[in-house]
């Protein structure tokens, strides 16, 4: 996807007097699969996207044809229009990501090559030393809450004990990241998900996201919150997450899944509870503050998504982008864009406003006040 919109074949495209922003031509894109090598030929190129849009990545932009066709039809990646699918699932892997990252980019990082009974181990660390490097970092309030991320980290086969003995835990045990996130991957592997043994063999798949099997009598897991919190859900079982009989791993069951929720859920409707009117929004004393925030945008984008209008709101933040770094959250009100007041426009005009703009946004927002 990053690839793709720095060499501009996502774009904003016009189509019978309609203007759709973030797209690709899928024509263009599976010539583009086979200049790059990601694809063979055409008919493997036709297979890979439509692996993605199997899994909620891509769609065609009005939702007209569930399959890829290679044609001049027009379909866009969800986490540019918003409708990406984040279960809690992908809230953890997308936080063990941020956290790999984290570690690996600094001088002196605890995640490196060790050594245990004469086995050699790629990026592996102590459990205590990723204690004090959560705490220490503000990634965790505190040791508890610390364990408790460690913890839904190893459940959803971010990490594991190097021998998969023991669960997560404040000790000088020695741990490691299962997935390589730095590893270049290629879109042929998707099309060997399905089977087993590529899977065990291969935990760098983008796909492979393993769970660890619940012990008896527990119906909580953990979940990762978008504002790095630690949240215990209660009475929730999931069947993905059950091992198999004879299983020789005791923590992991043999096929690892990531599941999504059903396509319906992709595209949810307003995020407010009920309509705000901007007389409401401006009245004296309403239960509402400004604030101001100052946006730069990456390769991609802002990372948030606009609904609604007069007033429009904040309906999805993506929790890794821009947006949410500055402080967006979902539900507020767009008062101002660039120093231009726009509570008295539709969510399209100011996307346009958005787009065309400066790389540097400066927005203000309206929010209730808690």
């Amino acid at each position: 996807r990053l690839r793709l919109h720095d060499r501009k074949l996502i774009k904003d495209r016009r189509y019978h007097l309609r203007t759709y922003p973030n797209c690709f031509v899928a024509k263009e894109l599976t010539d583009w699969l086979i200049d790059h090598k990601e694809a063979p030929d055409r008919e493997t190129g036709i297979r890979l996207m439509q692996k993605l849009m199997d899994h909620y990545i891509i769609h065609h932009v009005c939702d007209e044809h569930p399959d890829y066709k290679d044609a001049k039809l027009l379909y866009r990646f969800r986490k540019d229009d918003g409708t990406f699918p984040l279960s809690k699932d992908v809230k953890v892997f997308m936080r063990g990501q941020s956290l790999y990252e984290k570690l690996v980019s600094v001088e002196e990082s605890i995640v490196k090559v060790r050594e245990e009974n004469s086995v050699k181990y790629q990026r592996t660390f102590l459990g205590c030393d990723m204690i004090n490097w959560l705490v220490q970092e503000g990634e965790a309030e505190n040791r508890k809450e610390a364990v408790e991320l460690g913890r839904a980290l190893l459940e959803h086969g971010i990490i594991q004990h190097v021998s998969n003995r023991h669960h997560f835990f404040d000790s000088d045990i020695l741990y490691q990241f299962w997935i390589n996130f730095r590893r270049r991957r290629r879109l042929t592997e998707l099309l060997n998900e399905n089977s087993s043994r590529a899977l065990s063999e291969s935990p760098d798949s983008p796909f492979c996201l393993r769970k660890l099997s619940p012990d008896p009598g527990n119906t909580s897991f953990l979940s990762v919150q978008t504002n790095k919190e630690i949240k215990i859900v209660s009475a929730v079982r999931r069947s993905s997450i059950t091992s198999l009989a004879g299983n020789s791993n005791s923590y992991f069951s043999a096929t690892p899944m990531l599941v999504f929720p059903p396509v319906a859920e992709c595209n949810p409707k307003s995020v407010l509870k009920r309509p705000v009117t901007n007389e409401e929004l401006l009245s004296p004393g309403a239960p509402y503050i400004k604030r101001t925030l100052t946006i730069v945008g990456d390769a991609v984008g802002w990372g948030f998504v606009v609904r609604g209008g007069r007033p429009c709101h904040i309906q999805a933040v993506d929790p890794g982008g821009p947006a949410a770094a500055a402080g967006m959250k979902v539900c507020q009100f767009v008062f101002s864009v660039n120093g231009m007041y726009v509570l008295h426009l539709d969510y399209q005009t100011i996307s346009s406003l958005i787009m065309t703009g400066p790389r540097t946004l400066v927005m203000e927002v309206m929010e209730a006040i808690e």
